[in-house]
């Protein structure tokens, strides 16, 4: 049996691989209910750029492109970096737009 921190870790490194799941399927993965996951994503939120949507379509996600550990540029050094990249074209301007996806902070 493992721990809540543990189990947590689990369901964050799950949205990590996953990047979108239901609460449903979370419930089935970890074998807990539905209150106690509601809770688990509700504690990791507060931590990570994780979100809920009701509904349909609804689900649990972790924003695009986050990444756990991973350094992200400031928006200083983004906004610099977008600016020089309307100086830049073809190749340049690709290799400038993959850095700016890749380090850019998907939570501002």
């Amino acid at each position: 049996m493992t721990s809540t921190t543990e189990r947590r870790q689990l369901v964050l490194d799950y949205l990590l691989d996953h990047r979108y799941t239901t609460l449903n399927a979370l419930c089935m993965e970890f074998n807990v209910s539905m209150s106690t996951m509601r809770r688990d994503v509700l504690i990791l939120s507060c931590s990570y750029p994780i979100t809920t949507m009701q509904g349909g379509g609804g689900g649990v996600k972790i924003a695009d492109g986050y990444r756990l550990g991973m350094k992200y540029m400031t928006s200083k050094q983004t906004d610099l970096l977008e600016k020089l990249s309307e100086t830049l074209s073809g190749d340049e301007l690709a290799t400038m737009q993959s850095i700016l996806k890749t380090f850019s902070n998907p939570i501002k």
